[in-house]
Order: C-alpha cells, then sequence, then structure tokens
C-alpha cells in the first residue's frame, strides 16, 4: 500500500503490561499475554499503511534485572509467539529482524529469531525489528569497539572518524533514522531506545496501556504527524520553500 505519510521507520516503546494486568485483576504475565495483540495489530497497520520499518521495545538491556519468573515468561513467550507469528508474516509480506545483543538470549531464542529471520528474509513490505537486550548506550558502546577495532588494523584513520562512520557501524546501518518514536503507558522518557536514531524524531507520548494500543490509534497518530513541520535545523521559511 502506498505510504500517504511520508515515514519510514516508526519505534514504539511499548510500556503497561503490568500495570494493564493488574488494573484488570490478573498477574504481570497476563499482561504479556495481551500486549502481543497489540503487536499483531501495530504490524499488520504498518504493512497496511505502507510503512518499510518498525521497530518493537521488546526487551531492554535492563528488563534482565527483572524478577528471574518474569524474565523466563518473558522469553518462553517470544520463542511461542515468534514461531506462531512466522506464518502471518509470510501472509503480510513481513521481514523480521532482530536488534540488540542477541547473544545474551538463551539459546531457543536465539534459534527462533534466526530462523524466523531466514524464512521470512524475501519479504518486502514491512520490516518488523524487535530490540532484544537492547539499549542505546549498549550499541553505542558496541558501534565504537567495531570503530576502535578497524582503527587499530590500520583500516580507519581516526581523524577520518565523523558522524558516517558511526551510522555505517550501528547494529544495522542499512535502516534509515526513526521519523516517529511512540511511548505508550504515560511516562514521558526516551528509556535508552535507540539513542543515535531518533536524533531528529518526532516523538508522541500517549498514557495509553500497550495491550490497548491497536493500528486504528498508530493511524490516528500518523495523521498527528503529517501536520508537524520537520526543520532538521533549517527555519520554516526554508523547509516550505521546497
Amino acid at each position: 500500500m502506498k505510504n500517504q505519510y511520508n515515514i519510514k521507520h516508526v519505534a514504539i516503546i511499548m510500556d503497561g503490561n503490568g500495570r494493564w494486568a493488574q488494573q484488570h485483576g490478573h498477574e504481570r504475565s497476563f499482561g504479556h499475554e495481551q500486549g502481543v495483540e497489540a503487536v499483531r495489530s501495530v504490524t499488520e497497520g504498518a504493512t497496511e499503511m505502507g510503512i518499510p520499518y518498525l521497530t518493537l521495545y521488546t526487551f531492554s538491556t535492563e528488563n534482565w534485572n527483572r524478577p528471574k519468573e518474569e524474565v523466563d515468561m518473558l522469553m518462553r513467550l517470544l520463542v511461542r509467539v515468534i514461531t506462531k507469528e512466522v506464518e502471518t508474516f509470510m501472509k503480510n509480506g513481513v521481514r523480521l529482524l532482530t536488534t540488540g545483543r542477541i547473544e545474551n538470549l538463551p539459546e531457543d531464542c536465539q534459534q527462533s529469531m534466526r530462523e524466523a529471520e531466514e524464512i521470512t528474509a524475501n519479504n518486502t513490505n514491512t520490516t518488523l525489528i524487535l530490540a532484544l537486550s537492547y539499549s542505546g548506550r549498549s550499541e553505542l558502546v558496541d558501534t565504537a569497539k567495531q570503530i576502535a577495532r578497524k582503527a587499530a588494523k590500520g583500516e580507519l584513520n581516526p581523524e577520518d572518524i565523523d558522524e558516517n562512520t558511526i551510522q555505517q557501524n550501528l547494529y544495522h546501518p542499512e535502516i534509515p533514522d526513526v521519523d516517529l518514536m511512540i511511548r505508550t503507558g504515560g511516562d514521558i522518557r526516551v528509556s535508552n531506545f535507540l539513542l543515535w536514531e531518533i536524533a531528529y524524531a518526532e516523538l508522541f507520548f500517549t498514557p495509553m496501556l500497550w495491550p490497548d494500543f491497536r493500528k486504528e490509534h498508530l493511524r490516528e497518530i500518523l495523521e498527528q504527524f503529517s501536520t508537524r513541520e520537520r526543520r532538521f535545523g533549517k527555519t520554516g521559511e526554508q523547509v516550505r520553500a521546497h
């Protein structure tokens, strides 16, 4: 479908699963289960609206500090969902990618991700990126290490390092910067998410808890996004002149 919003990359911090469950009288795990429905709806919506890239903050490096039983449940849920959703991804032309320190995930999670990435590799409608064991600072640390290794080998002159050098050594240098970052759950912060990539992103915060979020809400936010003037350091007059 044609992208009517002139947008390449949407990133979402999916917050509020635990609070949603507590409000409905359930354990936190039930909220995570219901959050899967929101992921399914929003991914479908991104495909329908012609959005090329959708990144979901699925599990941060800080989330490893949660109670072990919750982390274990999330890992099991992840494997189950990915295995189940591959057929839908194929039907809708969704390519799956992961970003983050994937090597820190349990081996069965890593295997499920690799298999799903391979199966969906040739899909071209929307690329769904799951940020797993991810943090923006960790990505920048790993990027700096990669650049330092190249400099140590003599492949790169430190004086030549610029923004493009950093971009080309990120986890996925081929993915464009984020145009729109959405956070559900009411908190107004970026929580160490895609720190380099959101430099010029438009930010939207909604009190809605993630399990209630659907593609209709994504569309409403995209409509608001389309009314914003993105200047990238220029004046409004300069932008409008083009």
